[in-house]
């Protein structure tokens, strides 16, 4: 007999905002529109991230965070830095057995460490508030970048599939990685975030 699955829930996450050292991690409103819509809207980011079309508006833009406060599939949050806005992270649920970590930053904000604070910060979240035994994530093989900050999340790489870019309209390799509730438990000694209800 099939049966959905609910997402394990303990902690309702669009009431959650998330702080580290520099970033505030936060449900996007429809307030941020103009700064996704210009953040997500560079070939580069869309190359890197199988979901994002290209160009990107912001009618893109209003649909995603309708989209994400009305979505049990997924957990996202928006990337600020001093108010500022810098990209997204989350976690898509749609594979329950099999969460995966996402996320995008605005060029301009690459290569400041700001990806990996991010991904910690939502890593650490969804270990604590929900019952799962590992998170999946992935990256383009072109992509240096983002296999560095899994790795540093303490992702352990697993092989490579194709995955459907939207903004490429097409397949390509991706390399995945995995990380289990174990690893991520012998890693927690890099825990500056906190986490504080609306």
């Amino acid at each position: 007999m099939l049966q959905d699955i609910p997402t394990p829930t303990l902690r309702e996450p669009s009431n959650c905002i998330l702080e580290t050292e520099r970033l505030t991690l936060r449900r996007p409103t429809l307030a941020d529109v103009k700064a996704i819509a210009r953040l997500a809207n560079d070939r580069r980011i869309a190359e890197n991230t199988r979901r994002l079309p290209h160009p990107y508006s912001q009618e893109h833009a209003i649909e995603f965070v309708r989209a994400m406060a009305n979505n049990g599939r997924e957990t996202v949050f928006l990337i600020e830095n001093n108010h500022t806005p810098l990209g997204v992270v989350g976690i898509d649920w749609r594979e329950p057995e099999a969460p995966e970590l996402g996320y995008w930053l605005g060029v301009e904000h690459w290569g400041q460490g700001f990806g990996t604070e991010a991904a910690r910060a939502v890593i650490d979240f969804t270990f604590e508030e929900f019952d799962i035994e590992h998170l999946m994530s992935g990256a383009r093989v072109t992509n240096p970048s983002s296999r560095n900050i899994l790795e540093k999340c303490g992702f352990q790489w697993s092989g490579v599939e194709l995955h459907r870019f939207e903004a490429l309209g097409s397949s390509t390799p991706v390399d995945c990685f995995r990380l289990s509730r174990s690893v991520w438990s012998s890693l927690k000694s890099w825990n500056n975030s906190k986490r504080r209800e609306r």
